[in-house]
């Protein structure tokens, strides 16, 4: 399976994004997704999750009521809307596929597939 992330760029604090990540080789449903991001220096940090069924997401509480995660089968493609980014959200965004979340869904090491990353800035 692939990942394609796509959709970033440099955006205003208080404006909006979309990011998305297409899945090529399986359909989408086969897989609980998620999207992680990264700075330099940091460890690579969890930022939303949803459940191959779709019936359950999950959200870090730095972007909880900002962000929301979707995914969309037909298209196979699972999407980030980042609504109100601030500063503190700039970093390299990856979508990730994980074949079952197991125990911790938040954990980098859970997940088996990644997309190659799309950088997001935000200035204030």
């Amino acid at each position: 399976v692939q990942l394609q992330a796509s959709g970033g760029g440099l955006v205003q604090a208080g404006g909006s994004l979309r990011l998305s990540c297409t899945v090529s080789g399986r359909t989408l449903s086969s897989y609980d997704m998620a999207w992680f991001r990264q700075v330099p220096g940091k460890e690579r940090e969890f930022v939303a999750g949803i459940s191959k069924t779709g019936s359950l997401t999950d959200y870090a509480d730095s972007v909880k009521g900002r962000f929301t995660i979707s995914g969309d089968n037909a298209k196979n493609t699972v999407d980030l809307q980042m609504n109100s980014p601030k500063p503190d959200d700039t970093a390299v965004y990856y979508c990730a596929a994980a074949r079952s979340w197991g125990g911790n869904r938040r954990r980098w090491l859970s997940y088996h597939y990644w997309g190659q990353g799309t950088l997001v800035t935000v200035s204030s």
